[in-house]
């Protein structure tokens, strides 16, 4: 799968995850998201992006659990 089909899956899945609050839909994003923040040809803004986005995602998960 390139960047580009792994993009466009993470976004697909980010937005499941806003419009019916989908916790899987979620952490299948922050997954996406790792896989593109550790490919080595982004550029390293673009890769901070993705971690963060990754990062967000997981710790807003970790708090819906914990409530």
């Amino acid at each position: 799968m390139g960047n580009g089909d792994l993009c466009i899956g993470a976004l697909s899945l980010l937005l499941k995850h806003h419009e019916t609050g989908c916790h899987h839909a979620a952490q299948q994003a922050a997954n996406l998201l790792e896989r593109l923040a550790d490919a080595c040809e982004l550029e390293p803004d673009i890769q901070d992006l993705f971690e963060r986005a990754c990062f967000r995602l997981r710790d807003d998960q970790s708090g819906a659990h914990q409530a």
